[in-house]
């Protein structure tokens, strides 16, 4: 993966919050994923296939997820299939914006909802993950992106 492709999602992630809540999310300084996993309360996966394969997602905490959903959805106290639809939102918008910019050949799945703190998500061994930290009204949430 190149430091462009890295950007791509950084700046798909900050606009998706700007547009939708007036408010940027302010990316942290990017670094390579260890063995630990990397998983907040709820996370969307999207995998990667066609000319580039990997694997994207997005993880953050109920709270900020019910912050969000009361910002761009009007809703107090947002039930969990409420959470669910919107970081599996959050994270086809992301991933669609960044297809829009490679092309049709960038093929993405359906986000998968995990809620809770699953061991963690097979990631392409070959392939190294780039956590992103990311921060939004007080919130933190990371953005995981490994792309061959």
């Amino acid at each position: 993966m190149h430091e462009a492709d890295l950007h791509f999602f950084i700046d798909s992630t900050v606009t998706y919050f700007e547009e939708k809540t007036q408010t940027k999310a302010v990316p942290g300084i990017p670094y390579l994923k260890g063995d630990e996993p990397v998983m907040l309360e709820y996370t969307s996966i999207i995998g990667i296939s066609g000319e580039r394969k990997g694997v994207v997602y997005l993880t953050a905490s109920k709270n900020m997820l019910e912050v969000l959903a009361e910002t761009v959805f009007k809703v107090r106290e947002a039930s969990i299939p409420t959470l669910e639809m919107l970081i599996s939102e959050v994270t086809n918008n992301i991933a669609l914006s960044v297809r829009a910019a490679y092309g049709s050949q960038f093929m993405i799945s359906l986000p998968v909802v995990v809620q809770g703190k699953a061991r963690g998500i097979q990631l392409p061994e070959e392939v190294p993950a780039f956590v992103v930290p990311m921060d939004w009204q007080k919130h933190r949430f990371y953005l995981v992106i490994s792309l061959d």
